[in-house]
Protein backbone atom coordinates (compact mmCIF):
# COMPACT_ATOMS: atom_id res chain seq x y z
CA UNK A 1 0.00 0.00 0.00
CA UNK A 2 1.32 3.58 -0.97
CA UNK A 3 1.82 6.23 1.51
CA UNK A 4 -0.80 7.92 0.29
CA UNK A 5 -3.64 5.29 -0.02
CA UNK A 6 -2.09 4.56 3.88
CA UNK A 7 -2.62 8.72 5.09
CA UNK A 8 -6.24 8.11 3.29
CA UNK A 9 -7.15 5.17 5.26
CA UNK A 10 -5.72 6.08 8.54
CA UNK A 11 -7.66 9.80 8.22
CA UNK A 12 -11.08 9.62 6.73
CA UNK A 13 -11.63 5.81 8.41
CA UNK A 14 -11.27 7.20 11.84
CA UNK A 15 -10.62 11.14 12.91
CA UNK A 16 -11.28 10.97 16.33
CA UNK A 17 -8.02 8.19 17.11
CA UNK A 18 -7.00 7.29 20.41
CA UNK A 19 -2.66 7.16 20.50
CA UNK A 20 -0.61 6.62 23.33
CA UNK A 21 3.07 7.92 22.79
CA UNK A 22 5.48 5.83 24.87
CA UNK A 23 8.55 7.61 25.83
CA UNK A 24 9.69 6.79 29.35
CA UNK A 25 12.94 8.46 30.04
CA UNK A 26 15.15 10.56 30.02
CA UNK A 27 14.11 14.21 30.24
CA UNK A 28 16.39 15.35 26.95
CA UNK A 29 14.68 12.54 25.08
CA UNK A 30 11.26 13.07 26.30
CA UNK A 31 11.62 17.09 24.79
CA UNK A 32 12.73 15.25 22.00
CA UNK A 33 9.66 13.59 21.48
CA UNK A 34 7.06 16.34 22.24
CA UNK A 35 6.86 16.95 18.19
CA UNK A 36 5.50 14.23 17.75
CA UNK A 37 2.49 15.10 20.40
CA UNK A 38 2.39 18.08 18.17
CA UNK A 39 2.13 16.60 15.07
CA UNK A 40 -0.26 14.04 15.89
CA UNK A 41 -2.47 16.89 17.35
CA UNK A 42 -2.14 18.67 14.13
CA UNK A 43 -2.76 15.47 12.06
CA UNK A 44 -5.45 14.42 13.97
CA UNK A 45 -7.56 17.51 15.88
CA UNK A 46 -9.96 15.46 17.54
CA UNK A 47 -7.54 12.30 18.18
CA UNK A 48 -7.68 11.47 22.54
CA UNK A 49 -3.71 11.57 22.56
CA UNK A 50 -1.69 9.71 25.92
CA UNK A 51 1.87 9.89 26.82
CA UNK A 52 3.04 7.31 29.59
CA UNK A 53 6.53 8.59 31.46
CA UNK A 54 8.70 7.59 34.45
CA UNK A 55 10.46 10.11 36.20
CA UNK A 56 11.17 14.22 35.92
CA UNK A 57 10.74 14.18 32.34
CA UNK A 58 6.61 14.15 33.27
CA UNK A 59 6.86 17.53 34.86
CA UNK A 60 7.50 18.89 31.73
CA UNK A 61 4.61 17.42 29.96
CA UNK A 62 2.28 18.63 32.73
CA UNK A 63 -0.40 20.94 30.81
CA UNK A 64 1.29 20.13 27.46
CA UNK A 65 -1.61 21.46 25.35
CA UNK A 66 -1.73 18.38 23.07
CA UNK A 67 -1.88 16.24 25.55
CA UNK A 68 -5.36 14.80 27.05
CA UNK A 69 -3.64 12.23 29.18
CA UNK A 70 -0.77 11.73 31.18
CA UNK A 71 0.32 8.58 32.43
CA UNK A 72 3.10 8.33 35.44
CA UNK A 73 4.64 5.09 36.08
CA UNK A 74 6.94 4.17 38.62
CA UNK A 75 10.68 3.70 37.87
CA UNK A 76 11.34 0.38 37.91
CA UNK A 77 7.73 -0.70 37.21
CA UNK A 78 8.55 -4.12 35.82
CA UNK A 79 9.86 -5.18 38.53
CA UNK A 80 6.86 -5.84 40.48
CA UNK A 81 3.63 -8.06 39.18
CA UNK A 82 1.43 -5.47 41.34
CA UNK A 83 2.69 -2.80 39.63
CA UNK A 84 2.87 -4.08 36.23
CA UNK A 85 -1.27 -4.68 36.98
CA UNK A 86 -2.20 -1.35 37.97
CA UNK A 87 -0.08 -0.13 34.69
CA UNK A 88 -2.32 -2.16 32.60
CA UNK A 89 -5.08 -1.86 34.32
CA UNK A 90 -5.01 2.18 33.76
CA UNK A 91 -3.69 1.92 30.45
CA UNK A 92 -6.75 0.05 29.31
CA UNK A 93 -8.79 2.16 30.93
CA UNK A 94 -8.05 4.87 28.34
CA UNK A 95 -9.03 2.40 25.25
CA UNK A 96 -6.18 3.38 23.41
CA UNK A 97 -6.21 2.04 19.45
CA UNK A 98 -2.53 2.99 18.59
CA UNK A 99 0.54 3.28 20.46
CA UNK A 100 3.25 5.11 19.28
CA UNK A 101 6.69 3.60 20.87
CA UNK A 102 10.02 6.04 20.62
CA UNK A 103 11.98 4.27 23.12
CA UNK A 104 11.97 1.41 21.13
CA UNK A 105 13.43 -0.82 24.37
CA UNK A 106 11.69 -4.39 25.63
CA UNK A 107 10.12 -2.07 29.01
CA UNK A 108 8.58 0.41 26.13
CA UNK A 109 7.33 -2.34 23.61
CA UNK A 110 6.15 -4.17 26.93
CA UNK A 111 4.06 -0.98 27.75
CA UNK A 112 2.38 -0.55 24.45
CA UNK A 113 1.19 -3.90 24.41
CA UNK A 114 -0.26 -3.87 28.41
CA UNK A 115 -2.11 -0.66 26.84
CA UNK A 116 -4.14 -3.53 24.16
CA UNK A 117 -4.00 -1.02 21.54
CA UNK A 118 -3.95 -3.41 18.09
CA UNK A 119 -1.67 -1.11 16.35
CA UNK A 120 2.09 -0.62 17.96
CA UNK A 121 4.07 1.60 15.97
CA UNK A 122 7.86 1.42 16.89
CA UNK A 123 11.09 1.95 14.94
CA UNK A 124 12.77 -0.90 12.81
CA UNK A 125 16.18 -2.33 11.58
CA UNK A 126 18.94 -1.81 14.36
CA UNK A 127 16.99 1.08 16.02
CA UNK A 128 14.29 -2.49 17.16
CA UNK A 129 16.45 -2.65 19.98
CA UNK A 130 16.15 -5.40 22.68
CA UNK A 131 12.89 -7.10 21.88
CA UNK A 132 10.84 -4.46 20.91
CA UNK A 133 10.51 -5.68 17.24
CA UNK A 134 8.46 -8.64 18.71
CA UNK A 135 6.00 -6.45 20.92
CA UNK A 136 5.39 -3.35 18.00
CA UNK A 137 3.82 -4.56 15.05
CA UNK A 138 4.29 -1.47 12.66
CA UNK A 139 8.06 -0.81 12.11
CA UNK A 140 9.58 1.59 10.72
CA UNK A 141 12.77 1.61 8.91
CA UNK A 142 13.49 5.42 9.71
CA UNK A 143 16.60 7.40 7.75
CA UNK A 144 17.21 10.45 9.80
CA UNK A 145 20.14 12.14 11.20
CA UNK A 146 18.91 13.71 13.57
CA UNK A 147 16.70 12.11 16.85
CA UNK A 148 13.85 14.59 16.48
CA UNK A 149 13.32 13.79 12.78
CA UNK A 150 13.88 9.84 13.64
CA UNK A 151 11.00 10.05 16.52
CA UNK A 152 9.05 11.76 13.71
CA UNK A 153 9.50 9.40 11.15
CA UNK A 154 7.89 6.57 13.27
CA UNK A 155 4.60 8.32 12.74
CA UNK A 156 5.08 7.62 8.80
CA UNK A 157 2.27 4.50 8.17
CA UNK A 158 -0.20 7.19 10.45
CA UNK A 159 0.39 9.35 6.97
CA UNK A 160 2.52 12.21 8.28
CA UNK A 161 5.48 11.88 6.92
CA UNK A 162 7.26 15.06 7.19
CA UNK A 163 5.72 17.11 9.68
CA UNK A 164 6.68 20.79 10.91
CA UNK A 165 8.57 20.68 13.97
CA UNK A 166 7.11 22.50 16.95
CA UNK A 167 8.24 21.42 20.80
CA UNK A 168 4.89 23.21 22.31
CA UNK A 169 6.13 23.62 25.73
CA UNK A 170 4.25 26.16 27.84
CA UNK A 171 5.30 28.22 30.69
CA UNK A 172 3.51 28.64 34.07
CA UNK A 173 2.57 31.57 35.30
CA UNK A 174 3.97 31.10 38.30
CA UNK A 175 7.39 29.55 36.71
CA UNK A 176 7.36 33.02 34.68
CA UNK A 177 6.72 35.01 37.88
CA UNK A 178 9.83 33.38 39.57
CA UNK A 179 12.12 33.72 36.65
CA UNK A 180 11.45 37.56 36.29
CA UNK A 181 12.15 37.87 40.13
CA UNK A 182 15.32 35.90 40.03
CA UNK A 183 16.65 37.57 37.35
CA UNK A 184 15.68 41.05 38.75
CA UNK A 185 17.98 39.99 42.50
CA UNK A 186 21.27 39.06 40.01
CA UNK A 187 20.58 42.59 38.11
CA UNK A 188 20.02 40.78 35.00
CA UNK A 189 18.19 41.91 32.03
CA UNK A 190 15.33 39.42 30.00
CA UNK A 191 17.08 38.83 26.76
CA UNK A 192 20.28 40.06 27.79
CA UNK A 193 22.71 37.57 29.62
CA UNK A 194 23.95 33.83 28.47
CA UNK A 195 23.15 30.67 30.24
CA UNK A 196 26.09 28.27 31.00
CA UNK A 197 24.98 24.96 31.79
CA UNK A 198 28.24 23.04 33.10
CA UNK A 199 26.41 19.52 34.13
CA UNK A 200 25.85 16.31 32.63
CA UNK A 201 24.19 12.95 32.74
CA UNK A 202 27.44 11.44 32.16
CA UNK A 203 30.58 12.33 33.71
CA UNK A 204 32.58 11.82 30.13
CA UNK A 205 30.53 14.71 28.80
CA UNK A 206 31.71 17.16 31.11
CA UNK A 207 33.29 20.21 29.95
CA UNK A 208 35.38 21.89 32.39
CA UNK A 209 33.93 23.82 34.64
CA UNK A 210 36.79 26.92 34.68
CA UNK A 211 36.59 26.55 30.69
CA UNK A 212 32.68 28.13 31.18
CA UNK A 213 34.27 31.18 33.23
CA UNK A 214 37.17 31.78 30.62
CA UNK A 215 34.29 31.98 28.08
CA UNK A 216 31.79 33.95 30.27
CA UNK A 217 34.81 36.62 29.95
CA UNK A 218 35.27 36.64 26.20
CA UNK A 219 31.18 36.77 26.20
CA UNK A 220 31.48 40.03 28.31
CA UNK A 221 34.18 41.76 26.99
CA UNK A 222 33.06 41.18 22.95
CA UNK A 223 28.87 41.76 23.82
CA UNK A 224 29.24 43.15 27.13
CA UNK A 225 26.54 40.41 28.45
CA UNK A 226 27.08 38.67 31.73
CA UNK A 227 26.33 35.08 32.20
CA UNK A 228 24.03 32.97 34.21
CA UNK A 229 25.62 29.48 35.55
CA UNK A 230 22.73 27.66 35.84
CA UNK A 231 22.59 23.71 37.52
CA UNK A 232 20.71 20.93 39.26
CA UNK A 233 22.26 19.27 42.51
CA UNK A 234 25.35 19.50 44.52
CA UNK A 235 27.54 18.30 42.54
CA UNK A 236 26.61 20.88 39.76
CA UNK A 237 25.86 23.21 41.89
CA UNK A 238 29.72 23.36 43.02
CA UNK A 239 30.41 22.89 39.13
CA UNK A 240 28.49 26.52 38.57
CA UNK A 241 30.19 27.88 41.77
CA UNK A 242 33.67 27.45 39.44
CA UNK A 243 32.21 28.90 37.04
CA UNK A 244 31.65 32.09 38.87
CA UNK A 245 34.75 32.08 40.30
CA UNK A 246 36.99 31.65 37.09
CA UNK A 247 34.72 33.96 35.75
CA UNK A 248 36.19 37.24 37.07
CA UNK A 249 32.96 38.94 38.15
CA UNK A 250 30.69 38.13 34.95
CA UNK A 251 29.43 35.20 35.76
CA UNK A 252 26.88 34.90 38.69
CA UNK A 253 24.97 31.80 40.03
CA UNK A 254 21.41 30.53 39.40
CA UNK A 255 19.05 29.78 42.22
CA UNK A 256 17.88 26.48 43.05
CA UNK A 257 15.32 25.73 40.20
CA UNK A 258 12.53 22.96 39.61
CA UNK A 259 12.92 22.17 35.82
CA UNK A 260 10.34 24.25 34.84
CA UNK A 261 10.99 26.55 36.50
CA UNK A 262 14.56 26.67 34.70
CA UNK A 263 12.78 26.29 31.35
CA UNK A 264 11.09 29.84 32.59
CA UNK A 265 15.03 30.86 33.25
CA UNK A 266 16.01 29.85 29.92
CA UNK A 267 13.41 31.42 27.34
CA UNK A 268 15.06 34.59 28.83
CA UNK A 269 18.41 34.34 28.15
CA UNK A 270 19.76 35.17 24.66
CA UNK A 271 21.90 32.63 24.34
CA UNK A 272 22.88 28.82 25.85
CA UNK A 273 25.81 27.17 26.14
CA UNK A 274 26.26 24.06 27.23
CA UNK A 275 26.79 20.22 26.77
CA UNK A 276 24.46 17.26 25.72
CA UNK A 277 22.06 17.37 28.04
CA UNK A 278 18.16 17.81 29.62
CA UNK A 279 19.17 21.53 30.05
CA UNK A 280 20.44 22.12 26.52
CA UNK A 281 17.41 20.50 25.01
CA UNK A 282 15.38 22.44 27.23
CA UNK A 283 16.44 25.90 25.47
CA UNK A 284 16.01 24.55 22.29
CA UNK A 285 12.44 23.67 23.16
CA UNK A 286 11.80 27.10 24.53
CA UNK A 287 13.24 28.85 21.68
CA UNK A 288 16.41 29.80 22.81
CA UNK A 289 19.18 29.36 20.63
CA UNK A 290 21.94 27.20 21.49
CA UNK A 291 25.23 25.69 21.50
CA UNK A 292 25.69 21.87 22.35
CA UNK A 293 29.38 20.69 23.33
CA UNK A 294 30.12 17.42 22.71
CA UNK A 295 32.50 14.06 23.09
CA UNK A 296 31.13 10.59 23.89
CA UNK A 297 27.76 11.76 22.09
CA UNK A 298 27.32 12.71 18.67
CA UNK A 299 26.33 15.58 17.50
CA UNK A 300 24.79 15.55 14.47
CA UNK A 301 22.33 13.14 16.09
CA UNK A 302 21.26 14.94 19.19
CA UNK A 303 22.88 17.92 18.99
CA UNK A 304 21.07 21.50 19.53
CA UNK A 305 18.20 20.84 16.98
CA UNK A 306 17.54 23.27 14.09
CA UNK A 307 19.89 25.83 11.56
CA UNK A 308 19.53 28.62 14.39
CA UNK A 309 22.22 26.46 16.44
CA UNK A 310 25.11 25.54 16.53
CA UNK A 311 27.10 21.87 17.55
CA UNK A 312 30.77 21.88 19.07
CA UNK A 313 33.13 17.97 18.87
CA UNK A 314 36.70 17.62 18.15
CA UNK A 315 35.73 14.13 17.70
CA UNK A 316 33.49 11.13 18.94
CA UNK A 317 34.56 9.32 21.50
CA UNK A 318 33.31 5.84 20.21
CA UNK A 319 31.97 2.79 22.49
CA UNK A 320 29.01 1.02 23.77
CA UNK A 321 26.55 3.05 25.90
CA UNK A 322 28.35 1.15 28.87
CA UNK A 323 31.88 2.54 28.00
CA UNK A 324 31.20 6.15 26.89
CA UNK A 325 28.87 6.38 30.18
CA UNK A 326 32.07 5.60 32.49
CA UNK A 327 34.90 6.81 29.67
CA UNK A 328 37.05 10.33 30.94
CA UNK A 329 35.98 13.09 29.21
CA UNK A 330 38.94 13.17 27.04
CA UNK A 331 37.11 14.03 24.16
CA UNK A 332 35.53 17.07 26.18
CA UNK A 333 38.45 18.55 26.88
CA UNK A 334 40.22 18.23 23.29
CA UNK A 335 37.26 20.66 22.97
CA UNK A 336 39.07 24.64 23.52
CA UNK A 337 37.42 27.45 24.48
CA UNK A 338 38.14 29.01 21.49
CA UNK A 339 36.06 26.36 19.24
CA UNK A 340 33.01 27.43 21.61
CA UNK A 341 33.33 31.09 21.76
CA UNK A 342 33.70 30.95 17.66
CA UNK A 343 30.02 29.45 17.84
CA UNK A 344 28.86 31.74 20.81
CA UNK A 345 30.22 34.58 18.79
CA UNK A 346 28.93 33.47 15.85
CA UNK A 347 25.20 33.15 17.20
CA UNK A 348 25.43 36.14 19.34
CA UNK A 349 26.39 38.56 16.69
CA UNK A 350 23.46 37.64 14.51
CA UNK A 351 20.80 38.29 17.51
CA UNK A 352 22.88 41.49 18.19
CA UNK A 353 22.11 42.14 14.20
CA UNK A 354 18.40 41.19 14.96
CA UNK A 355 18.39 43.64 18.14
CA UNK A 356 19.96 46.55 16.17
CA UNK A 357 17.31 46.07 13.76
Amino acid sequence: MSLSETASRSKSSDDRPRILIVRLTAVGDVIHGTPVACALRDAFPNATLGWVVEGGGGDLLEGHSAIDHLIRVPRRWWKSLRSIRKVRRELRALQFDTTVDLQCLTKSAVIAKLSGAKRRLGAGGASARELSGWFNNELTVVQASHVVDHYLGILAPLGIPQPDVRFGLSEREADGQFASEALQQLQLEDQNFVALNPGAGWDSKLWPAERYGDLAQRIHQAFGLRSLAVWGGGKEQAMADTIVGTSAGTAVMAPATSLRELGALLRRARLFVGSDTGPMHLAVAHDTPAVSVHGTSRAEWCGAYGAKNRRVQAYYQDGSAKERRSAENTAMRAISVDDVFAATEELLSQRTLQHCG
